[in-house]
């Protein structure tokens, strides 16, 4: 893959910014492309620019203002409370969001000449979201094959390891420190520790807390 070129599904959350540094050390070129659904806080775009700028990474913005319009959520309304009942999906899941996504990163694969497509969905930590799932991906990686005809791969990195695991993979990629304090993921649009109460705050920094205390025990 060393000499292959892939295109990293974008946020600038801690998921997809630890993605984007694996993938920079798999690939010879690395775009990475954001999608712009009206989301909560148009902060989530702003970040993303300034990472990949930072980076030295070609940039993308897909307007998907019509996910938006199809798909009121937690994510896309001011007025839907984030919040999850027993038994149901959270208020925050975008019905299809993943689907598109995938769909234009591997139509914007084909147009470029990449061949790899990188997204940080993940079945360990995935809050039952149906479209983060490995039969889904694997299913859509077909799909796509099929509807272009060409051999793409779609890489899941995070796919079966949970937030402290995540951490780890940042901190032997040497970024750590970047990605706790450069990254979106509160649905609060606070970057960096976040607002502390929100479902992502409290996932991320449970797990922050875990590989730094395991951290701490593998070093006595």
């Amino acid at each position: 893959m060393k000499n292959e070129k892939a295109v990293v599904v974008f946020s600038g959350g801690q998921d997809s910014t630890t993605c984007l540094f694996w993938a920079l050390k798999q690939f010879k070129e690395v775009v990475a492309v954001t999608f712009n659904y009206n989301q909560r806080h148009s902060l989530e775009i702003e970040v993303a620019q300034s990472i990949a700028k930072e980076l030295g990474v070609q940039h993308h913005i897909l307007d998907m203002s019509l996910l938006n319009q199809l798909a009121p959520n937690a994510l896309t309304r001011e007025d839907i409370k984030i919040e999850q009942k027993e038994g149901e999906l959270p208020s925050t899941f975008v019905p299809g969001r993943n689907l598109l996504f995938l769909s234009f990163a591997t139509i914007l694969a084909n147009q470029i000449g990449a061949k790899h497509i990188v997204t940080g969905v993940c079945e360990t930590d995935f809050s039952g979201y149906p479209d983060c799932r490995d039969a889904f991906v694997k299913s859509c990686n077909v799909t796509l094959n099929l509807a272009l005809d060409r051999p793409f791969v779609i890489h899941t990195p995070l796919m079966w390891i949970n937030k402290a695991e995540t951490w780890k993979m940042a901190d032997e990629l040497g970024v750590l420190d970047f990605v706790r304090n450069k990254t979106l993921t509160c649905y609060n649009g606070i970057i960096a520790e976040g607002c502390g109460e929100c479902p992502a705050c409290e996932l991320r920094q449970k797990g922050l807390d875990e590989y730094l205390a395991d951290s701490e025990v593998n070093k006595q």
